[in-house]
C-alpha cells in the first residue's frame, strides 16, 4: 500500500488516460451500432452480411488491429487515435447484434399499431422501437463496456497510456504490487462504468424500472400462493 500512495498521482492520471480513452469507443460504438442493427432486423439479407462482418472483425488479433490502423489512416503508431478506432470497431462489432436482435424482438403487432395510428417511420423508430428495444441495448452496451474498459489495457504494450501501463511496467520490473494495482484499477474503472451504465437507463427508461418492479411482485404472490 505504500507504494500505491506514493505514486498515487501517477495513478490516477493513467485512470483518467483510460476513462478518457474508453468513453469514445463505448458511446461511438453504440450510436453506429443503432442503424446497423435495425438495419440487420428489417432484412435478412442485411442481417447476414453485417453479423458475419461483425464477427470476422471481432476476430482480428486486438495488438495486430492497433498496429495496422496508423498504416491505414496514416498516423503515428503511437498516437492514442489508433487504439480508440480499433476499440470503436470492436464495439460495433459486439454491439451490432445485439441491436438486430433488440429491433427483432420489438412485437410486430405493436409495430403495425404505431403504423395505423399515423405515426411516419422515423417517429415509430423513436417513439415505439427504440424505447421497446431499449433493455436489450442496454445489456449489449454494458458487455461492450466492459470489453472496451479491459482491451484498452493492451494498448500499454504500444506506448499508449493507460492502466494498461501499470502491468507492462510491472512486468518489466518483476513487481507484482503495481500488476495487481492495474488490475483492481482496471476492474474498479469497469464497475463504475457499468454502475453509471444502469443509473442512466433508469432516467431514460423509467418504464422498464416499473416493469420489472411489477414482475418481481408478481413473482412473489406467486410465490405466496404455491
Amino acid at each position: 500500500m505504500q507504494w500505491v500512495w506514493t505514486n498515487f498521482d501517477t495513478i490516477w492520471g493513467l485512470t483518467l488516460a483510460h476513462v478518457g480513452l474508453s468513453v469514445i469507443p463505448i458511446v461511438v460504438g453504440f450510436v453506429l451500432s443503432i442503424p446497423l442493427g435495425y438495419a440487420a432486423s428489417r432484412s435478412k439479407v442485411a442481417r447476414s452480411v453485417l453479423l458475419t462482418a461483425g464477427g470476422i472483425l471481432y476476430t482480428i488479433p486486438s495488438l495486430a488491429l492497433f498496429v495496422a490502423i496508423p498504416v491505414i489512416i496514416g498516423g503515428a503508431i503511437l498516437d492514442p487515435r489508433n487504439v480508440v478506432i480499433a476499440l470503436t470497431i470492436y464495439a460495433v462489432a459486439i454491439m451490432v447484434r445485439t441491436a438486430a436482435d433488440a429491433f427483432a424482438s420489438v412485437p410486430a403487432d405493436v409495430q403495425d399499431s404505431a403504423t395505423a395510428i399515423g405515426f411516419s417511420g422515423v417517429q415509430r423508430f423513436f417513439a415505439v422501437d427504440l424505447p421497446l428495444a431499449g433493455p436489450v441495448l442496454l445489456a449489449g452496451i454494458r458487455v461492450v463496456s466492459v470489453s472496451t474498459v479491459s482491451l484498452l489495457s493492451i494498448g500499454a504494450i504500444i506506448g499508449v497510456s493507460n492502466l494498461g501501463s501499470l502491468f507492462t511496467d510491472g512486468f518489466q520490473r518483476n513487481f507484482y504490487t503495481e500488476i495487481w494495482t492495474g488490475l483492481v484499477c482496471i476492474l474498479l474503472v469497469a464497475l463504475v462504468f457499468d454502475v453509471v451504465l444502469v443509473v442512466i437507463a433508469r432516467i431514460l427508461m423509467p418504464w422498464n424500472r416499473r416493469s420489472s418492479a411489477r414482475s418481481v411482485r408478481a413473482h412473489a404472490r406467486r410465490a405466496a400462493l404455491s
